[in-house]
């Protein structure tokens, strides 16, 4: 069935089949990006399209530059959906495990119906997993399989599925873009996707705000592993005092990562309740970031991954600087091997 992601899409066909007539629950992750949002608003509206009741649910709120995605739709906050969570079938979108939804909407829905993401960490835990790791966004993968199973993409849909490929491809740059990421791109342009207003909301809305906290993430970067590791820290407090919020953090890591003779770019943010939160991203998946979260109960891809640990900001930094200075001997020993 179709040319894009043959097996899967038949698995989706018949995942809408075993739902029929049910009320569902969109449900992505905390923090939410453009492509959590994206695959979020695509599969919500295409559902109400075919006839499904259906709600979006984020333990955190959309993001100011992601408000233009959401037009038409519900999006709910975990505490609106408790009471009534019985009522609702969950599929999961972008999320690599259940926890990712945040641990009130992770206990509702214990055993969510299906999962649709593309995270290398993720080892399936709905009753449908339709994962494929090869892929850059979930958005691509919603949109390949509602061309293979003829399904409508109005333009509002084609814009979120647009905006979800290109934020995680980094604007169509990063390793995971794929000839196929530009067809199904070409193919939602087709649809009624509006690149400049893309390009416009997600990337030239900047808040005074965001400028300061990049510059005080510039100000902290160290460097460790001969130069070959970039880190940078985001004290407690610091959105207060610079007026900034979290979701003003987003892309900070890349600057990191971006120096040349940088391998690996890191960034941790400080909690006042003594939590700590990284960001890792890779130039090469080879340095295998998903496995690096993985040792701290975090996860995600091979060169972007992330994690939340209860831990003060020295230990942990010992701790995951140790952890990258030998994933990169491991690296450089098969780089020897080759030679």
């Amino acid at each position: 069935m179709g040319r894009f992601y043959p097996a899967l899409s038949a698995c989706f066909a018949q995942m809408l089949a075993a739902i029929n007539g049910r009320k569902i629950a969109v449900v992505g992750h905390a923090r939410p990006d453009g492509d959590c949002i994206g695959s979020q608003v695509a599969l919500a509206r295409v559902l109400r399209t075919l006839g499904f009741e259906a709600v979006c649910l984020n333990p955190d709120p959309v993001p100011r530059r992601l408000q233009f995605l959401i037009r038409g739709l519900t999006f709910l906050r975990t505490e609106d959906i408790l009471s009534s969570a019985d009522d609702y079938t969950a599929i999961f979108v972008d999320c690599a495990d259940g926890a990712r939804g945040g641990d009130g909407l992770a206990a509702a829905f214990p055993k969510p119906v299906a999962m649709v993401d593309h995270h290398i960490s993720n080892v399936g835990f709905a009753e449908y997993n339709l994962l494929d790791n090869t892929s850059a966004a979930t958005c691509e993968m919603l949109a390949g399989m509602y061309l293979d199973n003829g399904l409508t993409i109005d333009p509002q849909t084609a814009q979120a599925l647009y905006t979800g490929i290109l934020t995680d491809t980094g604007q169509f740059r990063f390793a995971s873009t794929s000839r196929r990421c530009f067809l199904l791109a070409a193919e939602l342009l087709a649809a009624g996707a509006r690149p400049s207003e893309a390009g416009y909301e997600l990337y030239e809305r900047e808040t005074p705000g965001k400028l300061m906290l990049l510059q005080r993430y510039l100000a902290s970067l160290r460097f460790e592993c001969g130069g070959r590791l970039c880190i940078g820290i985001l004290p407690a407090g610091i959105f207060t005092e610079t007026g900034s919020t979290g979701e003003d953090t987003e892309g900070l890591v890349d600057y990191a990562r971006s120096m040349d003779g940088v391998d690996v770019g890191v960034l941790i943010e400080e909690r006042a309740d003594g939590t700590v939160k990284a960001s890792l991203r890779a130039k090469a998946a080879v340095y295998r970031m998903d496995l690096i979260a993985g040792q701290f109960n975090g996860g995600g891809h091979a060169c972007a991954a992330g994690l939340n640990l209860k831990q003060d900001t020295a230990n942990f930094y010992a701790r995951l600087v140790a952890a990258i200075t030998r994933q990169m001997a491991v690296v450089d020993k098969q780089n020897q091997a080759r030679a």
